[in-house]
């Protein structure tokens, strides 16, 4: 069985086209979320390998939900995703809990790139 993903997106079609590149990688993707609390909820009921997660979310944004993951699974590896490969986002996501960062718009091979440097 292949590492085991929960992606976290407010665009269903961005979790589609991460879906796509990472099953074409031969990874399973367990859940999808759609803000930061949703994410937490699925991680604490799949516990996947690696969740990917955007940034700009409503209600719940992806660094508040990286606090939340990372608060009572300190093990947990997040991988941030966003449009605004800005410094201080980038920041604020490692200080939150982070493993990595990568820009939309997603180029296969990075992601995978960095999915493999988190969890093989």
């Amino acid at each position: 069985m292949g590492k085991r993903i929960l992606i976290v997106d407010d665009a269903m079609f961005m979790r589609k086209l991460m879906s796509d590149i990472l099953q074409k990688a031969g990874y399973e993707i367990v859940a999808e979320a759609g803000n930061g609390e949703e994410a937490f909820n699925k991680y604490k009921e799949f516990k996947p390998d690696l969740v990917t997660m955007d940034i700009t979310m409503p209600d719940v944004n992806g660094i508040e939900g990286v606090k939340m993951i990372t608060a009572k699974f300190p093990d947990a590896k997040v991988l941030m995703c966003s449009a605004m490969g800005q410094e201080g986002m980038v920041i604020d996501s490692v200080k939150a809990g982070a493993r990595g960062f990568i820009v939309k718009p997603f180029v296969a091979e990075k992601v995978i790139a960095e999915v493999q440097k988190l969890i093989g």
